[in-house]
């Protein structure tokens, strides 16, 4: 066993050990961070205030995290983003990310697909290396090691396999997710990989930093996950937007759910479909309202993906039909629909019944859906299946 030693006379040492070979992990994958109270929403006289934030927080998760924590986090962070930009990170405007919600949202630049926010965490790796923070790539921390109520140090494991013994003053652990980890998934959340959630399954996350906890007397709490929605499998991007829009959504029962016009919140609709059979839903829609999409636009403009209009759907739709068989559906008649998908032909055929009765008199009476978005279905038919709620974060709370 190797030995490393961090303890430094008269100042810090300070040294990373990655699991993977480059710094970043799942933030990698990321667009930007959340942030209030920073000198950009203040010029820009935008809120919310760290106050207004908390409550609204706390009350949309009811009260089920550490408030400290959450409090702490809300509080510093205009300041974190103060202290990436004199890094170099440079933001675009901030944003909301739903409509109707506030501008929290920091974009690094250059903006607008997922995987920018790898600029983000380059620049503090740069920073970190100029001020002599040592990185040691594919060796992960195995195991903490205790001494009485104190974490002396931790062993890791080289690239070659070896075990590395590292004495620490401090040790923080920086990694908690499990999205690759399918046994954890269903044995803490109660979900099934690729059955009933679907997780962006970043290689390498399976737990370790909540294990290693856990191991050292680490106090165990109830698991939170936060859901979207997906239309699972190969399917083009654009299409893919054109499947999150305020159209008719039903379950296997082929009965409606919810009110379509929240879909433009993916928390709010990934937490609906999660309550119905099999955990899934399908979105129909007809020839015209493709031709819509097409020619005048999308309702929602979907900001990680920000396209206006679908303008080569068929030939996207029948690509994308090759390889997602089981998720993608054509058809001329609602009977030959629910045949397809499996879903119960006469509940969806009084779905839609009722459905296009409340289009034509521009009033829906069970959820109240906005009139802009009620629109009939008739003639020839596209749907989506397995809009399974999709995992985007799961943590120790």
């Amino acid at each position: 066993m190797q030995l490393q030693s961090l303890q430094q006379k008269g100042g810090v040492s300070v040294a990373v050990f990655e699991k993977g070979a480059t710094t970043g992990g799942t933030a990698n994958m990321g667009m930007g961070l959340f942030a209030v109270e920073n000198r950009h929403q203040r010029f820009r006289q935008m809120g919310p205030s760290r106050d207004e934030a908390f409550k609204v927080f706390m009350e949309f998760i009811h009260w089920r995290v550490d408030a400290r924590l959450v409090r702490v986090y809300i509080d510093r962070s205009g300041d974190t983003i103060h202290w990436l930009e004199n890094m170099g990170v440079e933001f675009l405007e901030p944003m909301a990310y739903f409509p109707g919600g506030w501008p929290t949202w920091y974009i690094v630049k250059p903006g607008g697909s997922p995987g920018c926010a790898a600029n983000m965490c380059k620049a503090m790796t740069y920073k970190a290396k100029s001020l002599g923070v040592s990185f040691h790539f594919k060796t992960p921390a195995k195991r903490l090691i205790r001494k009485g109520n104190r974490i002396i140090g931790f062993i890791a494991e080289t690239p070659e396999g070896e075990e590395l013994l590292v004495r620490a003053g401090t040790v923080i652990i920086a990694t908690g997710g499990f999205g690759d980890n399918p046994d954890w998934i269903k044995k803490y959340t109660g979900y099934e990989h690729e059955k009933d959630l679907i997780t962006f399954r970043v290689s390498g996350l399976k737990g370790d930093g909540i294990r290693m906890a856990w191991e050292v007397g680490a106090l165990s709490t109830p698991m939170n996950m936060q859901l979207i929605y997906i239309v699972p499998g190969e399917v083009h991007p654009k299409l893919a937007e054109a499947f999150r829009q305020p159209h008719l959504l039903v379950n296997l029962r082929g009965e409606r759910f919810v009110n379509e016009g929240i879909i433009f919140n993916s928390t709010f609709i990934g937490n609906a479909i999660s309550q119905q059979p099999k955990r899934i839903a399908f979105m129909i829609f007809d020839e015209k309202i493709k031709e819509h999409m097409k020619n005048v636009g999308l309702d929602f403009i979907h900001v990680p993906f920000p396209y206006f209009k679908v303008e080569d759907f068929d030939d996207s739709f029948f690509d994308s039909l090759k390889r997602c068989k089981e998720t993608l559906f054509v058809a001329n008649s609602i009977s030959e629909l629910a045949q397809k998908a499996g879903i119960d032909e006469k509940g969806l055929a009084r779905q839609v019944e009722e459905y296009n009765e409340f289009c034509s008199c521009g009033f829906d009476p069970v959820f109240n859906k906005n009139h802009r978005y009620l629109r009939p279905i008739k003639n020839l038919l596209f749907m989506a299946r397995s809009l399974c709620p999709h995992l985007t974060r799961a943590w120790e709370v």
